[in-house]
């Protein structure tokens, strides 16, 4: 059964508690649990020529990905007016995954592809859990103790780096 078609989570109140951008799933084949945290957001048009946005997840360290049709970004917009948010789509593919993790669907996978509609009712029911996308989390969730060299980059033409300045 595809993970779309369970039961709703019970709503989150969201920031009480931590929605699906970080979050332990249980394998429901091995009773494994699975620490997944979102790591990143890329649009795939660039990264592997696919009409779709795809959201990385670590799974227990291990890299894996959600593929989201650019399509459900229109679809939503024509259907109720409203705009899907990197935040809203990273709490949709996560609240996807977790899904898929604790019904065994097909899992093992490095990738998996939503449908638009799939995409659709997950962002639905994570917006019904939060109550409203201004209770989402802001991303990137950044670690308070994390080491400022650990979050460094640089971009083309920055003379320095973040952490130079720290």
């Amino acid at each position: 059964m595809p993970p779309s078609r369970l039961a709703s989570t019970p709503r989150c109140g969201y920031p009480e508690k931590i929605m699906y951008e970080d979050f332990v799933a249980i394998d429901r084949w091995t009773s494994e649990k699975l620490h997944c945290v979102w790591k990143g957001t890329v649009v795939a048009i660039a990264t592997r020529h696919a009409d779709a946005t795809d959201i990385r997840f670590a799974v227990n360290g291990k890299p894996l990905w959600i593929a989201m049709p650019n399509l459900a970004w229109i679809e939503q917009k024509r259907r109720n007016g409203k705009v899907i948010t990197d935040y809203l789509a990273a709490q949709a593919a996560g609240r996807y995954l977790k899904q898929a993790i604790e019904s065994g669907y097909d899992n093992g996978r490095e990738m998996y592809t939503m449908s638009v509609d799939e995409v659709l009712s997950e962002v639905a029911a994570v917006v019904s859990e939060a109550g409203r996308t201004a209770n989402l989390p802001s991303l990137p969730v950044i670690d308070r103790d994390a080491h400022p060299e650990e979050l460094d980059f640089k971009l083309p033409g920055e003379p320095h780096t973040v952490a130079e300045l720290i």
